[in-house]
């Protein structure tokens, strides 16, 4: 999957090597990006510049170099911003939680908050929540709310065998909150905890989903989201 890594690390005796291989690799595409960036001609088109941006702060992400992987992703988005391009805006705000840095909270509020009001690719959506997941105590609400907000966008947008992997993906996610949650294993208990936490109604679990945004954004927003939200076609 493009987003989401869900691969079992390798702990042969061949992963080191890999692992110095890989950084090499990573290295060269990253001075081909910025080799990139310097030799655009004069008049470039800021989308242009700022999808290299976004691609040198993957990159930078990689190296353990968050401070630069921010600062490149961080201009991409006002770019993805000002042209509309949600799903780019999204990702750079995935970049930027994964760059470690200061505001990486916000960040990841911002880009859930893109990820679910716009219709961008599914599985970065599934990413950006997932960190919620990743980043919420056990024995809190926010993870059970993030992972069925998940498992309902995937079948809201997702077809084919992307539906698929999503589903499988976020049926799995949904039911290891449960399990660290309440210790769900049966079908019956998880039926239960569902209801229970008002998980079964959209119309109830998506205002909680803000209220997690708010807390991880604060008052550190980037963009005016009522502007945003009154261009929509429906709100």
């Amino acid at each position: 999957m493009k987003y989401i890594n869900d691969d079992v690390g390798r702990h042969d005796a061949d992963s080191a090597e890999d692992a110095v291989d890989s950084t090499a690799y990573i290295e060269q595409q990253l001075a081909e990006i910025e080799q990139q960036m310097t030799q655009l001609p004069a008049g470039f088109d800021a989308g242009e510049k700022a999808a290299l941006q976004l691609d040198a702060a993957a990159a930078l992400v990689s190296l353990d170099r968050g401070e630069e992987a921010w600062d490149h992703a961080r201009q991409a988005l006002d770019a993805f911003l000002e042209t509309g391009t949600w799903e780019q805006a999204a990702h750079a705000c995935d970049i930027m939680f994964n760059a470690d840095q200061p505001d990486s909270l916000a960040a990841l509020g911002q880009g859930i908050w893109l990820a679910v009001t716009y219709p961008v690719d599914p599985e970065l959506s599934v990413a950006l929540l997932q960190h919620i997941v990743d980043e919420t105590p056990d024995d809190a609400d926010g993870a059970a709310v993030a992972a069925v907000t998940a498992r309902y966008i995937v079948d809201m947008r997702a077809e084919g065998k992307q539906s698929d992997d999503l589903v499988f993906f976020t049926s799995t996610l949904l039911s290891t909150v449960a399990r660290r949650h309440q210790d769900i294993e049966s079908q019956e208990q998880f039926d239960f905890w569902m209801k229970k936490l008002e998980l079964d109604d959209p119309a109830k679990f998506l205002p909680r989903l803000r209220n997690v945004v708010d807390v991880l954004v604060q008052d550190n927003w980037w963009f005016d989201r009522d502007a945003l939200q009154a261009k929509l076609p429906v709100h």
